[in-house]
């Protein structure tokens, strides 16, 4: 390595930290196993090396500070998400949790409406998605579950189904099962 980054180098770091973003989000999502934590061992090396060089060259000083910022701007988000899922307040962590820690015949928790667990599991799953919940309230939610079962009963008889809440691709989706007549 040269005395002070070339434009390759500054090319390289921004690369590596391009790519340790997408892990971060990869990770967040539940889609990694293990944090990027060599990734980032790697990254934090070459901004402390390029910290520590004169860099003579105006733009490529400017450049090395611009890639610098966006990498301390992206660690304290990482860190503060790593944070919440530490505490367990992440919304998106939070919600992954609720979806494998719930009982196989949700329909509703104990003592609540029916529709009101499903409505909030429904409504958290948009959040941590990213979606837009402004518009969704109760009563536009049961229309949604009321349209759906008719088209399914048009389609399949008169069965009863149950409704659960999946996320597909990063989309929000209500999957609906017959339910199987229960025997006394």
């Amino acid at each position: 390595m040269a005395n002070t980054p070339s434009e390759e180098d500054l090319r390289v770091l921004d690369t590596k930290i391009t790519q340790l973003k997408l892990d971060y989000e990869r990770y967040f999502l539940g889609t990694r196993p293990r944090e990027p934590v060599i990734g980032r061992g790697e990254v934090e090396k070459l901004i402390i090396v390029y910290s520590n060089q004169a860099i003579q060259n105006t733009a490529l000083r400017f450049k090395f500070s611009s890639i610098n910022a966006r990498y301390q701007a992206y660690k304290r988000q990482w860190l503060d998400v790593l944070r919440k899922m530490e505490q367990g307040t992440y919304t998106r962590h939070r919600f992954k949790a609720d979806l494998h820690g719930r009982e196989p015949a949700a329909g509703g928790a104990p003592g609540a409406p029916a529709g009101e667990s499903l409505f909030s599991e429904y409504r958290d799953a948009r959040l941590a998605c990213g979606e837009n919940v402004k518009a969704l309230n109760h009563q536009k939610f049961e229309q949604l579950i009321d349209k759906q079962r008719k088209a399914l009963r048009e389609r399949y008889g008169d069965a009863e189904f149950r409704f659960r809440v999946v996320v597909e691709q990063g989309k929000v989706k209500l999957k609906a099962s017959r339910q199987r007549a229960e025997t006394s």
